[in-house]
């Protein structure tokens, strides 16, 4: 035998023997998926692991589908995988929504596993709804869980509310998530409750609140459907500890329209005491001009001498009877010193 025929003796074996070697590697996963109904081309497994693609994850993925009824092909599911997607997760998330009766496009459900949502998480949560508490956990009034709304009579009240929502396939992608349902509750809440003329009111008729916030369209260009909002716990904020809160609230509110009026009256006394001081300056001031007058008179009395419109006989006719005045006022008991003043 030539040197020629060894070598291609040579090359014929390393070929059969790299078959061999590759229909052992693929036999198991291309059997499997032949045995399930999910016949896979063992050619199409060769370029699966030639891309760097699990075979076996792609093949089970697709037994999983045909087992469920569905069928997609390895190149949809291989496509999804060097996307950097979730393959099993997606392949959960189709089988759960054609059991649920929900249509779930497969270009929808990677479109949301490439966006970073749980695709399977919103198919459940489309079947059957989930919970979730306005204000979270640790939030809310002093990270109480708690949220503080005042109504319009001054009363501060501690809300918690219990949001139960549903997954919206459709605005999934691109829609907002939990966080901005539950800021949109409690900005509702707040303000239903600062809308009302009474905390009694809000109290009696907490599902008032509840319908009104709902009816305000929340949960628009958000990823989920709100399917009801319900009042979990609401008190008075300081006084979760008083038996009777209305009589306590009445108590406080009177003693503060108490010190109020204490304020008022006491502006009026201040005002009554300058009002007084302002009057005795006004008669003191009323007593200097007359004294000033009286001290006109002798001298206008003087002039009258000089200008000769007054006599001696009339300054002692003026003088008895201011004489005879003062001691009538005497012999009466009347202020001798008072009818001076008056003369």
């Amino acid at each position: 035998m030539n040197k020629g025929a060894v070598i291609f003796l040579g090359i014929i074996g390393v070929i059969i023997i790299a078959a061999l070697v590759i229909v052992a590697k693929f036999f198991g996963v291309w059997v499997r998926a032949l045995m399930s109904g999910a016949k896979v081309r063992m050619s199409a497994l060769i370029g699966m692991q030639l891309r760097r693609v699990p075979p076996s994850l792609i093949v089970d993925a697709r037994i999983r589908l045909v087992k469920s009824g569905l069928d997609y092909s390895t190149d949809q599911l291989e496509a999804h995988y060097l996307a950097g997607g979730d393959i099993i997760n997606v392949v959960n998330a189709l089988i759960a929504a054609d059991k649920a009766n929900i249509e779930l496009p497969f270009q929808q459900a990677t479109a949301i596993d490439l966006a970073g949502r749980d695709v399977l998480e919103a198919v459940q949560t489309s079947v059957n709804p989930k919970v979730i508490d306005c204000p979270a956990l640790g939030t809310g009034s002093g990270g109480s869980g708690m949220l503080d709304a005042v109504a319009k009579d001054g009363i501060r009240l501690l809300v918690k509310a219990r949001v139960t929502v549903r997954a919206n396939i459709e605005r999934l992608v691109g829609g907002a998530s939990e966080e901005t349902i539950i800021a949109r509750v409690g900005q509702g809440i707040v303000s239903a409750i600062g809308s009302s003329d009474s905390y009694k009111n809000v109290l009696e008729n907490p599902d008032k609140i509840s319908l009104r916030v709902l009816d305000s369209g929340l949960d628009a260009q958000t990823g989920f459907e709100i399917v009801s909002i319900d009042i979990a716990d609401i008190s008075v904020a300081g006084v979760a500890n008083v038996a009777n809160v209305g009589a306590q609230l009445e108590t406080e509110r009177a003693e503060a329209d108490k010190q109020m009026r204490q304020a008022e009256a006491e502006g009026r006394r201040a005002m009554a005491v300058a009002t007084e001081q302002e009057m005795r300056a006004r008669v003191h001031e009323m007593k200097a001009k007359v004294v000033e007058a009286e001290a006109e008179v002798p001298r206008a009395m003087a002039q009258a001498f000089r200008d000769g419109n007054l006599g001696i006989m009339d300054y002692y006719k003026m003088t008895n009877i201011k004489s005879d005045t003062s001691m009538r006022k005497a012999i009466a008991g009347e202020d001798t010193q008072a009818g001076t003043c008056e003369s």
